[in-house]
């Protein structure tokens, strides 16, 4: 894939926008950027116990950006085209990445979310080259 984005990428990034519309979705992400702020897998375990409502809102949003971050690294999106609208799967990593080191040893599995780390640390860097400061202030806000 080079670096001039396709009808096929805009396509596809409606496609994926349409889909965050879809109400069980929807219901997944607004849960997920209110409640969802969590440093251990004994938090986790708390908000998110298995066969719970939150437990799956937190699989269908995680999943979701994780299934963008793919579409990115298998080269089927373009990456530039995408950071210029995609900052929700920036806010999904926010919230994941302390937890996530205690949480690929606790379900055995060294590669979750593999793409989204990728992506997001992808993105980082194109804010740091395009927006000094930007990932920065982005992060202590969701963050707080």
């Amino acid at each position: 894939m080079g670096n001039t984005a396709t009808y096929d990428d805009v396509n596809l990034i409606l496609r994926l926008y349409e889909m965050r519309r879809e109400e069980r979705l929807r219901q997944a992400r607004d849960w997920f950027s209110k409640s969802f702020k969590i440093k251990s897998m004994d938090e986790f375990n708390k908000l998110c116990p298995p066969s719970f409502d939150t437990n799956a809102y937190y699989r269908m949003v995680v999943t979701y950006w994780e299934m963008v971050a793919s579409f990115i690294t298998g080269g089927v999106l373009n990456e530039e085209l995408f950071f210029q609208s995609g900052m929700e799967l920036l806010f999904c990593w926010e919230r994941v990445r302390d937890v996530l080191p205690e949480a690929r040893v606790a379900f055995g599995n060294p590669g979750m979310l593999k793409n989204l780390e990728t992506v997001a640390t992808r993105y980082i860097q194109h804010l740091e080259k395009n927006n000094p400061g930007a990932y920065e202030a982005f992060s202590a806000r969701v963050r707080g």
